[in-house]
Order: structure tokens, then C-alpha cells, then sequence
């Protein structure tokens, strides 16, 4: 069961939001540092590439951001980085609670047994 295609691509997903998490942190905590260039952290597609070919494991990447920027250099935009926030903390829980309804079932599962 742990081994399952939809158990390891959660296990990716919760690790390349948690990734996502932090570099979102770590831009928002360089907003004001000169030449910074704000980081995304790529993973969905391959995730779903993974999940078709019947594995569900992949690994998140992190890349420069492409958005324009100031004329210090730096190109965190603050509300873009809250926004991407937001999304990432929901489907952090979003996919967490999958992962619990996935242990409630093999309790259930191991109870009856």
C-alpha cells in the first residue's frame, strides 16, 4: 500500500509543496536584496508525467523566476509570492488529509481483520 502509485505521488506532491513553501519564504525574505532573482519550484508536470507511466515518484526542481524586474535588480513581487502562498498552503492540506484518509483506511482495514 505505501508503495502504491497514488501513495508515492502524494508523498512527491507534499514534498514539492513543502519545497515550494520554503522558497516562497526564502523570496519573500529577500524582497529588498538587490540582484535577488525570486525562485519557482517546478514539479506538477512531472508529477503527472510520473502518475501516467504508473509511478507517482518524482523529484521537485527549482528554477529562476523569468518575471521582470526592479530597478535594483530583484524581481519578488510581494503579492505574488502571498498569493502562491495561499494556493500552495491549501493543497498542502488538501493533500495531507488524503494522505491521513489513506492511514484511517488501512486502520479501519487492520481492525476488521
Amino acid at each position: 500500500m505505501f508503495d502504491s502509485v497514488t501513495s508515492l505521488a502524494l508523498g512527491s506532491a507534499l514534498d514539492g509543496l513543502s519545497l515550494r513553501q520554503r522558497t516562497i519564504a526564502n523570496n519573500i525574505a529577500n524582497v529588498n536584496t538587490p540582484d535577488y532573482k525570486a525562485k519557482r519550484v517546478l514539479f506538477e508536470a512531472a508529477l503527472a508525467d510520473s502518475v501516467r507511466s504508473g509511478n507517482g515518484a518524482t523529484t521537485a526542481t527549482t528554477a529562476d523566476s523569468l518575471e521582470p524586474t526592479q530597478l535594483n535588480g530583484n524581481n519578488v513581487n510581494l503579492d505574488t509570492e502571498t498569493l502562491s502562498n495561499i494556493d500552495t498552503v491549501l493543497r498542502y492540506q488538501f493533500a495531507a488529509r488524503a494522505v491521513e484518509g489513506q492511514f484511517t483506511s488501512l486502520r479501519s482495514a487492520m481492525r476488521t481483520s
